[in-house]
């Protein structure tokens, strides 16, 4: 596993289109909003023992973003509050087969 610690530092709206086939015909939803959420990693306070001291000496730079319709989701989120972000391996790659 990798630990990240990243800062929420804002987001935008949309409205999103939805729709899906049925009896072979796309039919139209009503559009839902969706929320883009960004992240960037927090960075070094000049303290070298604090915490997001030695997250910024290993990741440095970069951002995250997330989109999601669910507002139960963005909801757990608040503006310039700080996350963890673990990554752990879901599964083994799949196979790479040669082409023939």
């Amino acid at each position: 596993m990798v630990r990240a610690k990243f800062v929420f530092v804002s987001y935008t709206t949309m409205l999103a289109g939805q729709g899906k086939h049925v009896d072979g015909k796309w039919v139209t939803l009503p559009s839902k909003e969706m929320r883009t959420l960004r992240f960037t990693p927090v960075y070094g306070n000049g303290d070298p023992n604090h915490e997001n001291t030695k997250f910024w000496e290993a990741s440095p730079q970069g951002q995250l973003e997330l989109g999601t319709v669910n507002p139960e989701a963005w909801s757990k989120f608040e503006l310039g509050a700080e996350y963890y972000l673990d990554f752990t391996k879901a599964s083994p790659p799949p196979e790479t087969k040669p082409a023939d």
